[in-house]
């Protein structure tokens, strides 16, 4: 349960630090370059701690996946991006992937 914790907290800190480094306009505004540093640290620091308990292919594909649907999901609100069909539907088979994933391996129970 702690390793799904470590998760979450490194998704999160991931699409912060994503969402920042777009606001930070190629390192020229300085202080969403800070939140760039501070959250990819502290995503890979909660990724280094749930790979101690589960397989790095589960895992990363959990990680990126859930951060490419939240990072497009929230550049599509907050930025203005477009998110079409094609898009969604991208979105939704990454989803469906993994529950996949979660679901059926033996080793992420």
């Amino acid at each position: 349960m702690q390793s799904w914790f470590w998760l979450s907290i490194a998704v999160i800190a991931e699409v912060f630090a994503t969402l920042a480094l777009k606001a930070s306009d190629g390192f020229t505004k300085i202080y969403p370059v800070f939140i760039v540093i501070i959250g990819y640290s502290i995503a890979f620091i909660a990724l280094a701690k749930v790979l101690q308990a589960f397989p790095v292919a589960m895992i990363y594909a959990i990680w990126s996946g859930l951060g490419i649907t939240l990072v497009a999901v929230a550049g599509w609100f907050f930025f203005g991006e477009k998110l079409g069909v094609i898009e969604i539907i991208g979105i939704f088979l990454i989803i469906v992937g993994i529950v996949i994933l979660k679901s059926f391996s033996s080793d992420l129970n």
